[in-house]
């Protein structure tokens, strides 16, 4: 990378080479927020000869994802061959002037500005402001706007009164020939560019990766342009209910099958051309995936997915073996799925640990059971001590997920219980229902910490918690739904309860855990492979929350 060369440059210069595409304006630049009235005092400095700060352009030959259109103009693309500019500083002060002196419209939400309505004042004092946008008060031929003033032909400004005319060439001229503050980056890589960015707009919110990889894969010959087609990825996986995989866990999937690493600084020196290459490939392991855990595992929605991570690595195997896995893949799999959930594995250092179950998954795709380096207890005993609900940890989550996959019915017609994404997204969701209530157990004496247990969850629809369950009992509401469906007996074992010898009857609470906790633990042995170090017991996590991305900012 060349150093930083400080330069000078003409506004007519400056517009010139916006107009022939040689100047762009990334992507991962914000969009443009200045109003009328601040575009016109820096205009006004201009004019008075002020400074008006540094811009930091990055000349290079690399293309990225950049603005095409400011207002109602459409900028050409940069021509073949050329280094382009890209700004890294300044982006809102070019727009202002480019926007002013072309008279741009631009659209902001509800409003429309109209950056023509930006006037000089000609019969301005020296203390006063020479540009404005409110000339109400003027009269007639005692301002003129910018636009016309800087692109009008000589019959225009020489219709103004003799006394203007060399304050009009004057404020023309200075306009003109302002001399701008440049720093050029040449050719610096992609991740410095950035860098810069970013430590620039030290007071802004920092780049994401994902915004980094938009600006990097860009790419018009092959059509590829990363945030349509992750939108587009979004879209298709909303029909199956999935719509809440982030963008940070798609480029690790992306990058794990690349480089079999998804860390951000892996991630970014990830070829442009080989991440565009297997985009197509990459997408549809994903949708192979999500079809594995819907159907095979069956997650109806990615919002109870314990760690939505996991689909790096399950994206990876179904990339790597396109078919449907062999029975020993299958279980090994079904192994690796549980222990990953119920471990807490992903809650902290996850890049790493992802790249570690990379090679799990290796030993998986040969046929080979992998070894673990952590202990999984599904005893009773650990589920009731570790089973304090909160719907983000991933051990619940893993148990919601054991629940889900009995596809509950409806205590009062055996129909299906319909989970969706909108209410999981709710952490106080009316569809958690406590199967003993929490209003009746407080009454009872207990504590909160004894009530709010997985083994006291179920999940059933809104309408029967709001309506018809409130805080009764379970003997009493219970038997009014026994009345009601002659199959709840049946209704209730796809909520993994047996209703006469759970304590139900006699409202024992304490029985009824213990019989939960004991039918959950009997579901996870048959999905755990089980090996030595399950022996050496597994540490209590408090703090198992879900991860929501990898560490994503560029700074």
């Amino acid at each position: 990378m060349n150093q930083p060369e400080p330069q000078s440059i003409s506004f007519s210069t400056l517009l010139s080479d916006i107009e022939q595409g040689l100047i762009k304006i990334p992507q991962f630049q914000r969009d443009f927020v200045w109003t009328k009235e601040k575009s016109a005092l820096l205009l006004d400095s201009m004019l008075k000869g002020f400074p008006i700060g540094t811009f930091i352009l990055w000349k290079t030959k690399e293309s990225l994802r950049t603005v095409r259109n400011l207002g109602d103009t459409s900028l050409p693309d940069t021509p073949e061959g050329e280094f382009i500019q890209h700004v890294l500083d300044g982006q809102q002060r070019l727009t202002s002037l480019y926007a002013i002196t072309k008279g741009l419209k631009v659209k902001r939400e509800e409003r429309m500005d109209d950056f023509a309505e930006v006037y000089v004042n000609l019969r301005a004092e020296s203390e006063e402001s020479i540009v404005t946008t409110d000339i109400s008060s003027f009269d007639k031929k005692s301002f003129v706007r910018v636009v016309d003033l800087l692109n009008a032909d000589f019959r225009f400004l020489a219709s103004y009164p003799k006394e203007l005319h060399d304050k009009l060439s004057e404020y023309k001229r200075r306009l003109e020939t302002y001399a701008f503050s440049i720093v050029l980056v040449r050719e610096a890589p992609l991740d410095v560019a950035t860098e810069i960015f970013t430590r620039i707009n030290v007071t802004g919110r920092p780049l994401s990766v994902f915004e980094i990889m938009v600006a990097k894969t860009f790419d018009a010959k092959r059509d590829f342009d990363l945030a349509a087609k992750y939108d587009n990825l979004v879209e298709r996986l909303q029909d199956v209910g999935y719509d809440t995989i982030p963008a940070a866990t798609v480029l690790q999937t992306v990058s794990a099958i690349l480089v079999k690493e998804c860390s951000k600084k892996e991630i970014l020196k990830l070829s442009k051309s080989k991440f565009i290459n297997v985009w197509p490939r990459a997408t549809q392991a994903i949708y192979s995936a999500v079809d594995y855990f819907r159907s095979y595992y069956r997650i109806p929605v990615s919002k109870l997915m314990p760690y939505g991570s996991l689909l790096v690595p399950f994206g990876y195997f179904f990339f790597k073996h396109p078919d449907k896995p062999t029975r020993d893949q299958q279980k090994y799999l079904r192994d690796f799925f549980w222990r990953t959930s119920l471990g807490g594995r992903y809650s902290v250092s996850l890049e790493s640990r992802l790249a570690q179950d990379i090679r799990k998954i290796d030993r998986i795709l040969k046929g080979k059971l992998p070894t673990y380096e952590y202990p999984i207890d599904i005893t009773p005993r650990f589920i009731k001590e570790n089973g304090w609900f909160a719907s983000g940890r991933s051990f619940i989550k893993a148990i919601l997920c054991l629940f889900a996959h009995e596809q509950p019915k409806s205590f009062m017609d055996n129909s299906l219980v319909m989970i969706s994404n909108d209410w999981l997204k709710r952490a106080n969701s009316k569809n958690y229902h406590h199967f003993f209530p929490k209003a009746y157990l407080k009454g009872h004496g207990f504590e909160d910490i004894q009530i709010n247990q997985i083994a006291n969850i179920t999940i059933v629809d809104d309408f029967l918690n709001k309506r018809e369950i409130r805080a009764k009992a379970p003997s009493q509401y219970m038997g009014k739904f026994k009345r009601q469906n002659p199959d709840v007996d049946r209704t209730m074992e796809s909520h993994l309860i047996k209703l006469d010898s759970s304590g139900i009857w006699e409202d024992d609470y304490e029985k009824f855990i213990q019989h939960r906790c004991e039918a959950i633990s009997r579901r996870l042995k048959s999905r755990i492979i089980r090996q030595t170090i399950d022996g050496q017991g597994q540490e209590v996590l408090t703090d198992d929350y879900e991860e929501a991305e990898f560490e994503e900012t560029s700074g």
